[in-house]
C-alpha cells in the first residue's frame, strides 16, 4: 500500500500530466474546480507511475481495460494481468494497493461531519450495521460511520461490481480499531470466507480501509514523497511491515 499527498507544486503537475492518456487528460478537463483537477492529475499520473515501478516499464506507455462496472485492471501485456491494483483519493489523500495474483481494492474517506446522519445510514448500510453504529457511544459514531463506508466501498471495489451489488446484502463491522474486519455475506456465507477486510490509518481525519482476496498475505505501507523525482521516487517505510492473515 502506498500513500501519497495529493497537493503537490504546479511543476509536479504539469510532469504527471505529461504521464496521462488522452482519455485521463479529457476527464481531467471536465472537472470544475481547478483544485479537483490538478489532485485527479496528480492521482492518475502516481498511479502510473506506481505501477510503471513495479513491472519496469515507462508509466505514460501503460494501458488499461475497464470492467463491466468500471474497475480498472491492465491490459494483459503487462504481467500477464496477474498485477491487481486500487486506488482511493479523498480530499488531499491518496492510496493505492498493489497486489499479485489476488484482487485488492482500497476506500478513503475524508471525514466531513456533514455526510453523517442516521438517514444516510439508513440508506446506504444494512439494518444490522445501522442497529450496531447506533451502539456505539455518541463520539465514536462519527468515525465509526466512516469505517463502515470505507470497509463496504472497499469491499465492493475488490469484487468489481460496482452499484450493481446492494450495499445491504452483506455486513462489516462499524467497530474502529478492529482487525481484521468482520464480513458476512448474506446468500452465500461462504463468499466471507474469500476475503481479508482490513481497516486502516491513513492520518488523522481519513478513514480507510483494504479488501484482499485469500490470506496469507503480507501488508507493507510506503509513503510516496512529493519531493522525489517522477521517474526516480523516493520511499521510506511509514512503519514496519505488517504479516496479514498469514502464521
Amino acid at each position: 500500500m502506498w500513500r501519497a499527498r495529493l497537493d503537490v507544486p504546479a511543476y509536479r503537475v504539469r510532469e504527471l500530466a505529461q504521464l496521462l492518456s488522452l482519455d485521463e487528460a479529457r476527464r481531467a478537463e471536465r472537472l470544475f474546480f481547478d483544485v479537483d483537477r490538478q489532485r485527479f492529475i496528480v492521482a492518475r499520473g502516481l498511479l502510473r507511475t506506481i505501477l510503471g515501478r513495479y513491472l519496469r516499464a515507462p508509466p505514460a506507455e501503460l494501458r488499461f481495460v475497464y470492467g463491466p462496472y468500471g474497475k480498472p485492471e491492465l491490459t494483459l501485456e503487462f504481467a500477464d494481468g496477474r498485477l491487481h491494483f486500487s486506488v482511493a483519493h479523498s480530499h488531499r489523500l491518496a492510496l493505492y494497493a498493489v497486489a499479485y495474483d489476488r484482487q485488492v481494492g482500497i476506500d478513503l474517506e475524508y471525514m466531513r461531519p456533514r455526510l453523517v446522519s442516521k438517514a444516510v445510514a439508513e440508506h446506504f448500510f444494512s439494518p444490522v450495521e445501522v442497529e450496531r453504529l447506533g451502539a456505539l457511544p455518541e463520539k465514536e459514531q462519527r468515525e465509526a460511520f466512516f469505517c463502515c463506508w470505507t470497509r463496504k466501498e472497499a469491499y465492493i471495489k475488490a469484487r468489481g461490481e460496482g452499484v450493481s451489488l446492494p450495499l445491504d446484502c452483506f455486513e462489516v463491522s462499524p467497530v474502529p480499531n478492529e482487525n481484521p474486519v468482520r464480513l458476512r455475506t448474506h446468500g452465500d456465507p461462504a463468499e466471507a470466507t474469500r476475503w481479508c477486510l482490513r481497516g486502516l490509518e491513513p492520518g488523522a481525519g481519513y478513514a480507510a480501509a483494504v479488501a484482499v482476496e485469500g490470506f496469507g498475505w503480507h501488508l507493507r505501507r510506503w509513503l510516496w514523497s512529493p519531493a522525489a523525482a517522477v521517474r526516480q521516487p523516493a520511499v521510506a517505510w511509514t512503519r514496519p511491515p505488517d504479516r496479514v492473515g498469514g502464521s
